[in-house]
């Protein structure tokens, strides 16, 4: 116990609670308060969300969801992962592939741009999949629980905002393997707290949870960015349509398929 109470200190102080999950929440509050209030989320939650914006939404979610469910998938078997592998209740990359074929067509793997922070993401996903598989919990906790928590509203503002009739490109909001998302939280949350891990363990995952939300911060601002690049071009250019050649303020995009893919905490974290 001491040990653990050891692991559950980072920057901002001791975290009383010995469960992992209570640890995590504590540990990222202040991250989660900044990620709650980029610019970006609070137009979102306030059901000021385009098309456009919508489009490079699922573009940039699924490629943090396909790196994240590769590596989970990849390490199922390792005894810090196998307790949240939940594929077939949580598994988001088959919705997302739905919704972007339902907006961009059969082909739209093949005109991708990742610009650098969803790039940076994607790295550090591969990277601890490899040489740390523990730490793929703390992104797994955020993304999957911020989802289940936050993807009803937002599902519900998503579809008013863009003036949808149907259910057609919001399945990434429906989890028809978990009838009850509050019970599924707390079974989550009990394996979660179950997982056995040292001490300098404990520590380092804690820090990735702070490091997912810094990354997911990032991410928003690059796509505000782009954003308003954007806009400013429409509106010089006298259109609405901004094609992808109209961004080369970004360096380090690299072209992997069909969307602009330009970057996205998620849409349910500010709700873990």
């Amino acid at each position: 116990m001491e040990a653990e109470q050891r692991a559950g200190k980072n920057e901002t102080g001791d975290i009383g609670s010995s469960d992992l999950s209570e640890q995590v929440k504590a540990a990222t509050k202040d991250s989660h308060v900044r990620a709650e209030n980029t610019q970006l989320m609070l137009s979102y939650q306030r059901g000021h969300i385009t098309l456009p914006q919508y489009k490079v939404l699922l573009c940039s979610l699924y490629e943090i969801y396909k790196a994240l469910e590769e590596e989970l998938d990849r390490n199922s078997s390792h005894p810090a992962v196998a307790p949240i592998f939940f594929p077939q209740e949580l598994a988001r990359l088959e919705t997302l592939e739905r919704d972007l074929e339902h907006f961009f067509g059969p082909g739209w793997r093949q005109r991708v741009v990742v610009p650098g922070a969803t790039h940076r993401y994607v790295q550090r996903l591969r990277q601890i999949g490899s040489e740390s598989p523990e730490l793929l919990v703390a992104h797994a906790y955020t993304r999957y629980l911020g989802d289940l928590s936050g993807g009803q509203v937002l599902g519900k503002i998503t579809q008013k905002s863009l003036g949808l009739s149907g259910p057609e490109g919001l399945s990434f909001f429906s989890f028809p393997g978990v009838t009850s998302p509050n019970r599924f939280k707390q079974l989550y949350r009990g394996r979660m707290n179950a997982i056995e891990l040292t001490a300098a363990e404990r520590a380092a995952v804690l820090q990735e949870a702070v490091a997912a939300f810094e990354l997911n911060i990032q991410v928003f601002d690059d796509l505000q960015k782009m954003l308003s690049v954007a806009t400013e071009t429409a509106d010089q250019s006298g259109g609405s349509v901004v094609k992808t050649a109209t961004f080369p303020y970004l360096p380090t995009m690299h072209a992997v398929g069909l969307c602009v893919v330009i970057a996205t905490i998620g849409l349910g974290i500010y709700a873990v």
